[in-house]
């Protein structure tokens, strides 16, 4: 597991998994009940039935808990750990109908998450090696699912990448319709360092070379380079000149990260972690 993904807290863990709990057996489990004896024990086995990064299992375990207290769930790999094809992620034991009913909501949850974990170690791994001298970081963005942001930013964490700012209150993040708000760049930065409190730092977001030496003038913490291009990218480096955390975003695909992180910038963030990915095949099978 990376060494920054540390699980939601078991509040915000109980509170999405009862919501979905509820969208899916608040009345019951018609089926389950008509064809399992109530007193029939089972087990089933989570396995990787494609090659994945694997993220979710404090999500399984919360849901078949609060499914049925006594069932035993049994992790075999941990979050964050590559998984192949037929490798076996965690086992589940007790009441046969508890293990049906929670099935469902259990992968949905880990499908989608080890999607994303997939997608965000894709991404790490396709940096330049740290020994060449790149210290860049991939980060996702907010364009989370509503509702599931929690979930979608610890698997983010368990593929090795980091997280952006969690919420709008939790750092400042100057964008163009703030800039055009308030009558410009300069204004925005001198009244936002006046505003936030002291330990919050001022990321801004520029859309030209002027706007980046306006920021820069302005003292801008951080300063987001909004689908520059690669050339225009390394030329932002060169005239902040360290002086300015440098964050590219947009038009960010897998096969220009390389090309990207080469130009020294500090962080490259995507929202494709999240919104664009693919659930992955992780299956639920009963065992003998």
């Amino acid at each position: 597991m990376a060494l920054n993904a540390f699980p939601p807290a078991r509040v915000v863990l109980e509170r999405i998994v009862r919501t979905a709990l509820e969208e899916d057996i608040a009345r019951g489990d018609l089926t389950s009940e008509a064809t399992v004896p109530p007193a029939a024990m089972g087990a089933a086995t989570f396995g990787a039935r494609e090659s994945l990064v694997l993220s979710g299992l404090p999500v399984i375990e919360t849901v078949f808990r609060l499914v049925d207290p006594d069932l035993v769930v049994s992790a075999e790999r941990a979050d964050g750990d590559r998984l192949e094809r037929g490798d076996v992620a965690a086992r589940v034991t007790g009441r046969a109908r508890s293990i049906l009913v929670g099935e469902r909501v259990a992968l949905n949850f880990a499908q989608r998450m080890s999607g994303i974990a997939t997608m965000a170690r894709r991404y790490v791994d396709a940096l330049p090696d740290s020994g060449a001298g790149s210290t860049c970081r991939i980060a996702d963005t907010r364009k989370t699912t509503p509702g599931l942001r929690a979930f979608e930013r610890y698997a983010v964490r368990c593929g090795g990448a980091h997280n952006h700012r969690e919420d709008l209150s939790s750092a400042v993040l100057i964008k163009d319709n703030h800039i055009a708000a308030c009558g410009g760049v300069t204004a925005a930065i001198e009244r936002a360092r006046a505003y936030a409190p002291h330990t919050s730092r001022i990321e801004c977001e520029v859309d030209t070379p002027a706007q980046l030496d306006e920021a820069l003038a302005a003292g801008a913490d951080v300063i987001l380079l909004d689908n520059f291009d690669d050339d225009a990218c390394r030329a932002a480096v060169g005239k902040v000149d360290g002086r300015a955390i440098l964050e590219a975003s947009g038009n960010v695909t897998l096969e220009r990260i390389p090309r990207l992180a080469a130009t020294g910038v500090d962080v490259i963030s995507s929202g494709a972690l999240t919104h664009s990915v693919r659930s992955v095949d992780l299956g639920l099978d009963w065992a003998e």
